[in-house]
């Protein structure tokens, strides 16, 4: 869905507000400039679907937002068990924002697990909306509740509404013909129903999508719709409500532009097909399923339209076999995987390495090691894309750092390794994979040339002058070898993973050539031409907060809290890992203090001290969850005055 952030969404705001004016004295409306919502219930309570409408009619309203989705790894915990939650949480408002929220001022929970789950992150005074119906005394205990949490006091601090979601939703679908548990699968369109009339949210389009989802099922789209009429109605009409709230487009937080909502998985999706047609080449994505990976393999198979082919291969080691065949026939190859599969794929990247050919191996990091934690995030895949392959392969590594920025980060990637003809991490993780914000839709003439030539003929001539194809002669800016696609006359070669002579490619166990070899790879990463590193300075600052990846969210909301308490600080974030900026090194001598947050054990920190020399400071967390930005503040202000 989009927007224009401009005259348009003011438009559309006031027409909300104006229909859903009220006789005065009937309910209050306050004006809010943010607000964090979090929908919490069983992993089969449509919690995600119901976060992600929210979040949709709240793009479309011109908010600018950051979502964070939270769901178990299990296919179906049992139902109303702590393992078994699924949360989404949004935060929304009038301004530009960063994170999706330390702390949710709204909390929806569907049963007492839900509740259980995330009381915890609750301020005080935060409104809890509960579903009664579901605070049996079953349901209480299988969560380890002695008492209802809604009679003991415990809940005291909040401003709780007991509502009965689930009767109420089976009698607003009393008309229908559906049994008693197909009319209890709506509550969650109830209860968006509900938070859509609180927040003055556009309705429409939620109505629009149930009618298309449920297409072919009319009247399970219609009960749908029913349910969440109702909702908006209860919310109107009862008494337990009295106050609504209201919170304005973020009209000055964008440069004009048209733009959507959308998940960092999307954006990288439309970056590879957005990078196959700016190279003028055909996409092949080879790819096995894994969390949480796999989004970009369904997008991608929607769109052979633009010339993408998808191969959804037996394991992991067949898909990157199969990528890599098809950049050496001239694709723009793409695999995609998590952690445990880069493993996998490390004999084939290694491979690459030795053909020289590009290659974009897109890991969305999860928790590890082994299978870990598949549905949290975390960044801890770093040292094992720089160096988790045997021998001396390097490769250059590049990181997203919010979902709408995938898109950027897979142009750049696949620059880096169009031009240089080497294989290119793109490190995105589970928190962008699966967040949202909007995104500026950009315009054709903004995205860069990715045109290639290929080797047409002969490029060297002998001693006895007869002209050759030469597949290791090298482009003396880039050290870029040729690229030959098989059956052009004359351009045959030798291929394989042993050790090639240097200009022929020839086998070669020549120990001089193999270090010149092994050298002139590594002076062919080393060489790529990647921006300066731009730090964000203020007078007087000695401390630099460094970063990479997805935290670049919590940190600068961190840097923002600090410099507006009077502390100056300085923030620097890093796109490319391997090679670093040039002009990394002069940064960080300008500093005294330099922290590094990162959701691992330090990595870059590691190679930070290894590279600069510099007594860097980490600060990590590796529980699944995304740093909070009050954390960090915390954190930082005390590597400032220490």
């Amino acid at each position: 869905m989009t927007s224009q952030v401009s005259s348009p969404a003011e438009q559309a705001h006031e027409a909300v507000v104006g229909e859903q004016r009220r006789p005065a004295g009937a309910k209050d409306v306050h004006k809010l400039d943010r607000v964090i919502i979090r929908f919490a219930g069983d992993s089969g309570d449509g919690m995600q679907l119901t976060g992600d409408r929210f979040t949709s009619e709240t793009a479309s309203f011109g908010n600018d937002l950051s979502t964070l989705p939270n769901f178990p790894a299990e296919i179906r915990a049992p139902a109303g068990t702590l393992p078994g939650v699924s949360s989404f949480q949004l935060h929304f408002a009038d301004h530009d924002i960063l994170t999706p929220g330390d702390a949710p001022n709204v909390l929806v929970a569907m049963n007492p697990a839900a509740l259980k789950a995330n009381i915890g992150d609750l301020p005080r005074g935060a409104e809890v909306i509960v579903n009664t119906d579901e605070f049996t005394k079953r349901a209480l205990q299988k969560v380890g509740y002695t008492a209802s949490p809604l009679e003991d006091g415990s809940l005291d601090g909040y401003h709780v509404h007991p509502v009965p979601l689930t009767a109420l939703t089976v009698e607003a679908l009393g008309e229908f013909d559906l049994s008693r548990k197909e009319a209890e699968r709506s509550k969650n369109m109830f209860a968006l129903g509900l938070l859509s009339w609180m927040y003055h949210r556009p309705t429409d389009g939620t109505e629009t999508f149930l009618k298309t989802k449920f297409a072919k099922k009319p009247h399970i789209a219609a009960a749908n719709i029913a349910a969440f009429r109702a909702g908006w109605n209860f919310g109107e009409t009862t008494e337990d409500f009295a106050v609504s709230y209201e919170v304005a487009p973020a009209t000055t937080a964008f440069p004009v532009g048209t733009y959507r909502n959308i998940s960092g998985n999307l954006a990288l999706s439309y970056g590879l097909v957005a990078a196959s047609r700016q190279a003028d080449l055909p996409l092949f994505l080879g790819s096995y399923p894994i969390t949480p990976a796999s989004d970009i393999l369904h997008e991608l198979s929607k769109h052979k339209n633009f010339g993408v082919r998808t191969f959804q291969a037996e394991d992991e080691i067949a898909s990157i076999g199969a990528a890599l065949g098809a950049a050496f026939g001239g694709s723009l190859a793409v695999t995609t995987t998590s952690g445990p599969g880069v493993a996998l794929k490390s004999e084939t990247i290694g491979l690459a390495v030795s053909l020289e050919l590009p290659l974009l191996v897109v890991d969305i990091q999860r928790g590890g090691p082994s299978t870990g934690l598949p549905t949290k995030t975390e960044q801890a895949d770093l040292l094992q894309a720089m160096y988790g392959r045997n021998g001396e392969a390097p490769v250059p590594v590049v990181a997203p750092r919010t979902p709408a920025d995938c898109f950027e980060a897979a142009l750049e990637a696949a620059r880096i390794a169009l031009t240089y003809r080497t294989p290119v991490f793109l490190l995105s993780d589970g928190y962008l994979a699966n967040g949202s914000e909007p995104w500026r839709i950009p315009e054709l003439d903004e995205l860069p040339d990715l045109r290639v030539r290929f080797a047409q003929g002969p490029n060297h001539t002998l001693d006895d002058g007869a002209e050759v194809f030469w597949p290791y002669k090298r482009d003396p800016e880039t050290l870029a070898r040729p690229w030959a696609i098989p059956g052009t006359p004359g351009l045959e070669h030798r291929i394989g993973g042993i050790e090639k002579q240097d200009g022929t490619g020839n086998i070669s166990y020549d120990p001089a050539n193999h270090e010149f070899m092994v050298r002139t790879r590594q002076a062919k990463i080393d060489g790529i031409v990647v921006p300066d590193l731009e730090v964000d300075d203020e007078p007087g600052a000695n401390t630099l907060v460094l970063g990479w990846g997805s935290t670049y969210g919590p940190i600068t909301a961190a840097v923002r809290r600090l410099r507006a308490a009077g502390q100056p600080i300085a923030q620097a974030h890093l796109r490319h890992l391997n090679p670093f900026p040039r002009n990394l090194g002069q940064v960080l001598e300008r500093y005294d203090k330099v922290v590094i947050p990162e959701m691992n054990l330090g990595q870059l920190a590691t190679l930070i001290r290894a590279r600069y020399l510099v007594d860097a400071q980490s600060y990590t967390q590796v529980n699944g969850m995304p740093f909070k930005a009050e954390q960090l503040a915390a954190a930082l202000k005390e590597a400032i005055d220490g």
